[in-house]
């Protein structure tokens, strides 16, 4: 199954005191994650689903996982696509994603 959709790229950093790391992702709509959850059956390792994505001119094979405190999968966004891509906190991405 294939979907594309637009959404905005955010942060998240560690809670921890002494974390420096900050990671990127974009949250699915939330018919486009049901619906993905319907055809994974709950995915492999800790929910995650392998997905194929494109964003711009980059397309890599990542996963995409459940997030309690979202309700949907996100999608980490790596610095090489980000950078490739443009891409800052806030900026709307359209994402074309495939399940593997």
């Amino acid at each position: 199954m294939k979907y594309e959709f637009s959404a905005p790229l955010w942060m998240w950093r560690s809670d921890k005191p002494d974390a420096t790391a900050a990671w990127y992702f974009l949250s699915l709509p939330f018919d486009v994650s049901d619906e993905i959850d319907e055809i994974a059956g709950g995915g492999a390792g800790f929910g995650s689903v392998r997905v194929e994505v494109t964003i711009g001119t980059s397309t890599w094979c990542t996963s995409i996982f459940p997030s309690a405190g979202q309700k949907t999968y996100i999608l980490p966004i790596k610095k090489q696509i980000r950078t490739a891509e443009r891409l800052a906190e806030g900026s709307a991405c359209v994402v074309c994603i495939r399940v593997l």
